[in-house]
């Protein structure tokens, strides 16, 4: 099939593109698609930094071990909620 974003490909797509955007509003859209990308990459890095973080302190801390708590013993008559009739 080929690199579709090659030679005239491209040409035609920036076409489309500016009809039907106009001229005026390319700028813009632009400066948004930007600042989107910015906001995009600073999130991406706080995560980044967010999991090595949380990686470090948890293997710093010793793992939990699992406490399973006995059933409670109750009777009969209070497991199953009262039926109406």
């Amino acid at each position: 099939m080929g690199n579709l974003f090659a030679g005239p490909h491209l040409w035609i797509i920036l076409i489309i593109i500016l009809l039907l955007f106009g001229a005026a509003k390319l700028p813009a859209l632009a400066k948004s698609m930007g600042q989107s990308a910015r906001v995009f990459k600073g999130e991406m890095k706080a995560m980044k930094e967010d999991d090595a973080q949380s990686a470090t302190s948890t293997a710093a801390e010793p793992q939990p071990t699992s406490t399973v708590q006995p059933p409670i013993d109750r009777p009969a008559d209070q497991d199953t909620p009262p039926r109406s009739s």
